[in-house]
């Protein structure tokens, strides 16, 4: 099953530096290894605030919070889950009904 997450980086609650080259090059790490698990489909960095957009599969919904628990800005307290939503395929590509 597949999942979109949309998260922010908490920017209002901690100061830029805070996000150092350190937390960010743990946080790259971890993501380069949830996509070698599969879990991580693909992931884009936000245009509008400082945060990222992942589809991940997964078996459920469980799975994918216990991944976005692990990365090391979420564990921080620095990334806040805006949205955790399943995914289902568009029926309009399929037969009519």
């Amino acid at each position: 099953m597949q999942f979109f997450s949309l998260s922010r980086r908490r920017i209002d609650a901690f100061p830029p530096e805070a996000f150092t080259p350190e937390l960010g090059a743990r946080e790259a790490q971890r993501v380069k290894e949830l996509y070698a698990a599969g879990i991580l489909r693909q992931i884009w960095k936000r245009g509008d605030v400082p945060g990222a957009a992942i589809l991940w599969e997964a078996p459920g919904e469980a799975e994918v919070r216990a991944a976005l628990a692990s990365l090391p800005i979420f564990q921080a307290g620095m990334l806040e889950v805006v949205a955790l939503a399943p995914l289902e395929p568009y029926p309009g590509f399929g037969p009519a009904q």
